[in-house]
């Protein structure tokens, strides 16, 4: 399956003449390709849980924290047990939003520079492609899980909360069910932040086009940032990982640029036969 959908967007651009829709298309099976990849692997989940990593992201954050993971401490300061703040629930909107924001980041780039969007596209889609990689090979549990089996711990009584599900169930009501179930994915992939990681780019894309839709990606971004780790929904250093993810890809896709152009090539002239 991964196979095919790792070709999906190739064969789709030999068969298809070049447009803004077959554009739009080949993101989509892009994002098919990196869904199925992140999904897999909790297609077993009890050897997805045999397998992942909890404890090491939790030393990291300690050290971040000063001795306390940022999470707890954002908790336990700013929350209040049994109840959602607004500033608690403008985080959730902003995770929750988070589905449209790299995907409407490209489209923007589309409408504003379309001369700019394959090279847009090809480094976003690697974001989350190289991020795949690592929810195979390192499979990490977030602060929530930890806290919930057990392992976030330090014997004070207030504990990291999933307040997204908390609101979700507040706000959606019987609907909010069948949304995580769709949404929810795979609960084993923090590190490194995609979340944050596509963010990241989104507003370094966004920049390049246009300084107030930068300015307004950079706003969204950092203001994600917070919320992930508020939320419980990452570590901090899950966030540093995913940026150091960004910058990478950014610093190496000039350097691919040959190998890129020359894959071009080869799928336009398979192009050109299959039109002529």
């Amino acid at each position: 399956m991964l196979a095919g959908a790792g070709l999906a967007p190739a064969a789709l651009c030999v068969a298809v003449p070049r447009s803004r829709a077959r554009d739009a298309a080949v993101c989509m099976l892009n994002m098919w390709a990196y869904l199925a990849a992140y999904e897999m692997p909790h297609d077993d989940p009890e050897e997805l849980a045999a397998r992942v990593r909890i404890d090491y992201p939790i030393a990291v954050d300690r050290v971040l924290g000063l001795g306390t993971p940022p999470t707890l401490r954002l908790q336990r300061t700013f929350s209040s047990p049994g109840s959602i703040n607004r500033f608690e629930r403008v985080l959730v909107w902003c995770h929750w939003v988070w589905f449209a924001v790299p995907h409407g980041s490209l489209a923007y780039v589309m409408w504003r520079a379309p001369e700019r969007f394959a090279g847009a596209a090809t480094r976003m889609y690697a974001v989350f492609d190289v991020g795949a990689i690592f929810y195979w090979t390192v499979p990490t549990a977030p602060p929530w899980w930890a806290a919930a089996h057990g392992r976030l711990d330090d014997g004070r009584p207030l504990r990291v909360r999933r307040m997204m599900i908390e609101y979700g169930e507040q706000f959606w009501g019987e609907r909010w069910g069948g949304l995580y179930d769709v949404l929810g994915g795979n609960p084993l992939a923090a590190m490194p932040s995609l979340h944050f990681a596509t963010s990241l780019m989104g507003a370094h894309l966004l920049s390049e086009v246009d300084p107030v839709a930068g300015a307004v990606g950079w706003t969204y971004a950092l203001t994600l940032g917070l919320a992930l780790v508020y939320l419980g929904e990452h570590y901090a250093v899950d966030l540093l990982a995913g940026a150091a993810l960004t910058e990478a890809i950014r610093y190496g896709a000039p350097r691919l640029t040959p190998l890129y152009r020359r894959c071009s090539s080869a799928i336009q002239a398979l192009e050109a036969r299959a039109a002529g």
